[in-house]
């Protein structure tokens, strides 16, 4: 009897146990399938969070369909600019033997993005193994073979992360209003937009388009959302202007809970401030394709945009429709050609200075993700594309560039340093032949002087007068070719002059000068001035430091100063007095020998009677000392080692000077 009931108990546990497992069973493949209905309407986001539900309960010996989890949710992450989680995803469907071998090009693409080429290469090199034609891998092996020289030796332009243009999210695609540079249109998902959904798509709110002014000083004002009806609660943005800022051409993603909706372009036309009611802009009669990234041409003749409609060269292509004349209707459409499209995908088309194509694509090799790229036309039939490098282009995606009119300077967008995949604005220009001058203006001991001016005069006519910043910098632009004289000043100081002579050198060239200003008011000392032992003569190393006075004493002809040596508490006092007197005449006798009138210049002998008083910026070398420490006989013998005491002996042995007078025939 007791065995039928231990029998019933152990049939009992172990039904509850298949009934368990089967529970666990149904729970993984309902987030699977929820995953797969997510994905189906593009809504990735939310997709991925259920593919990891999967993923997490599915055991470690359930490795196929554990592949298939990790290989799903590694595309939704890929898809949304989740770089470091779609590179560990491939790699979990790779060790679970997934079997498509795309996971070893899409992992190589993901590993770009992180900036880890080596990486890449690998697993470029591993796919290429099975299949050797494949283009795209072709093209991302080179990219990770050559993006780490690119970013060794970039091009000349400057670029910047443009804050004012910036919110708390994503920001992108920005545009000038035709050829107003004084606006500019950005979109965004920043907490302003209409709507209050998050898109399953991106995580974020759906993004609007937003305006944002200059003012008559050239700064750009706040951003508030574009006046007017072309914002929904859908997605708006990456808009495009006629060249009379007139018409405005965007792109409008509807979502849908149940299918998946494509993008379209609508329009919009301009009054007064405002935009008026979107008309769509119907291109095609294929209803399964997207139509995005809008650009007119220069002359207004033609609308180009990035779509995967069939009859492509693969991926997202760009084309151009014709809205020119009475012929809208017709629907003239043309692809851009083989010369610009590949495998890959391009997008985000717009023109820049003197009608060149500049476009994004994956499909050339570049650096890791979308790369933004210029396609001269060479004739009617032929373009040249190149690579912007670096540091337009990043192991990011780079794209949605905009030029101001006839000038190598704009914006573009890119997600460069944001480990959530989001896009920021970054500014750019491209200086032909920048020179710069920059460097600081401090006190001779001492520390930064905001209050200083520099006035330079270059011997082509050029003159002009600066401040510096709030922590003594400056910086200037200067001339090739010309030669110029600085001469820097601050009230309570000597003026000190510096000389440069830049280069015919073309590109971006830097000098750096930095003007060190000697206080009237307490005396300052001259550095590496050395005597011959227990004499008063000079040693060649001080020539130097005496010839650095002599030019300080000409650029400032109406100052008189006392020469003053000093030496240290040990020996007689009497002794110590006559050293320091013959010291300091043979440092008035070289600057006489050299120049500077006789009358200006007073030797003083101080011996041990004035120790060193130790300003601030001492302190900074030697920790042990103390703003206005005096360096007294008493001082020195209460320190606690020899090489500390020694220390203020080499201190208190100095040469200074101080200014006595500063109108010396000032009114002769």
């Amino acid at each position: 009897m007791a065995v039928i009931t231990m029998m019933k108990h152990l049939f009992n546990i172990s039904m509850l146990m298949v009934t368990a497992m089967l529970l666990f069973s149904c729970s993984t493949d309902k987030a699977i399938r929820k995953g797969d209905q997510y994905y189906a309407i593009y809504e990735y986001v939310e997709a991925a969070k259920e593919y990891k539900k999967a993923y997490r309960k599915l055991g470690t010996k359930e490795k196929t369909k554990r592949g298939v989890v990790a290989w799903k949710m590694a595309e939704c992450y890929r898809r949304t600019n989740n770089a470091a989680r779609a590179m560990g995803s491939y790699k979990n469907a790779i060790r679970y033997n997934y079997p498509d071998s795309l996971a070893h090009r899409y992992l190589g693409d993901v590993l770009l993005v992180t900036g880890d080429y080596k990486q890449a290469a690998a697993s470029y090199e591993k796919f290429l193994e099975i299949a050797p034609d494949d283009r795209l891998a072709q093209v991302g092996l080179k990219t990770a073979q050559q993006s780490m020289e690119w970013k060794k030796n970039p091009t000349n332009y400057i670029v910047k992360r443009a804050n004012e243009l910036n919110g708390l999210r994503s920001d992108f695609c920005p545009m000038y209003v035709g050829s107003d540079t004084t606006m500019i249109v950005t979109t965004s998902t920043r907490k302003e937009a209409n709507g209050t959904d998050i898109s399953g798509v991106t995580g974020q709110k759906c993004a609007d388009m937003f305006l944002t002014k200059r003012n008559d000083k050239g700064k750009w004002q706040k951003t508030e959302l574009i006046q007017g009806e072309s914002n929904s609660a859908y997605e708006d943005g990456a808009c495009a202007f006629t060249p009379d800022g007139k018409m405005m051409y965007f792109t409008r993603c509807v979502t849908d809970d149940q299918f998946p909706r494509f993008a379209a372009i609508y329009r919009s036309p301009r009054t007064d401030a405002s935009w008026g009611k979107p008309e769509f802009v119907k291109i095609s009669s294929d209803t399964l394709a997207s139509y995005a990234h809008p650009a007119v041409s220069p002359d207004g003749e033609w609308l180009y945009f990035a779509s995967d409609m069939a009859g492509g060269m693969g991926g997202f292509d760009i084309w151009r429709f014709y809205i020119g004349g009475n012929k809208f209707k017709e629907g003239i459409l043309e692809n851009a050609g083989e010369q610009i499209n590949t495998e890959g995908n391009e997008m985000f088309p717009a023109f820049g200075p003197y009608g060149d194509l500049y476009f994004s694509s994956n499909g050339y090799p570049g650096m890791g993700g979308l790369d933004i790229f210029c396609a001269k036309e060479i004739n009617d039939s032929t373009y040249e594309v190149s690579n912007m490098k670096a540091p337009i282009n990043s192991n990011a995606d780079d794209f949605g560039i905009t030029f101001a009119p006839n000038l190598y300077r704009g914006y573009f967008s890119s997600n460069r340093n944001d480990a959530r995949g989001w896009d920021h604005i970054y500014s750019f220009y491209l200086p032909e032949t920048v020179h710069m001058l920059s460097g600081w203006l401090y006190e001779k001991d001492g520390y930064e002087l905001p209050e200083g001016t520099i006035h330079m005069i270059g011997n082509d006519g050029s003159k002009s007068t600066f401040g510096v910043m709030n922590d003594g910098s400056y910086s200037t632009r200067v001339n090739p070719g010309v030669e110029y004289v600085l001469l820097g000043t601050c009230k309570g100081h000597l003026n000190a002059m510096q000389e440069l002579k830049t280069t015919e050198a073309s590109g971006r060239v830097d000098y750096q000068l930095d003007f060190e200003l000697a206080s009237i008011t307490r005396p300052v000392l001259i550095e590496n001035i050395f005597y011959e032992f227990d004499k008063a003569t000079l040693t060649p190393e001080s020539t130097t430091s005496l010839d650095e006075l002599v030019t300080l004493l000409e650029n400032n002809p109406n100052v008189t100063i006392e020469l003053g040596a000093h030496c240290d508490f040990r020996g007689r006092d009497a002794y110590n007095e006559r050293l320091s007197q013959k010291r300091a005449e043979a440092v008035v006798a070289y600057l006489i020998e050299h120049g500077i009138e006789a009358e200006r210049l007073t030797a003083k002998g101080y011996g041990e009677s004035r120790p060193k008083t130790i300003l601030k910026k001492l302190t900074e070398k030697y920790t042990f000392l103390k703003e206005n420490d005096v360096l007294t006989e008493d001082f020195i013998n209460k320190l606690e080692s020899e090489e500390q005491q020694e220390i203020c002996h080499q201190l208190n042995r100095r040469t200074e000077f101080r200014v006595l007078r500063t109108t010396y025939k000032l009114y002769e």
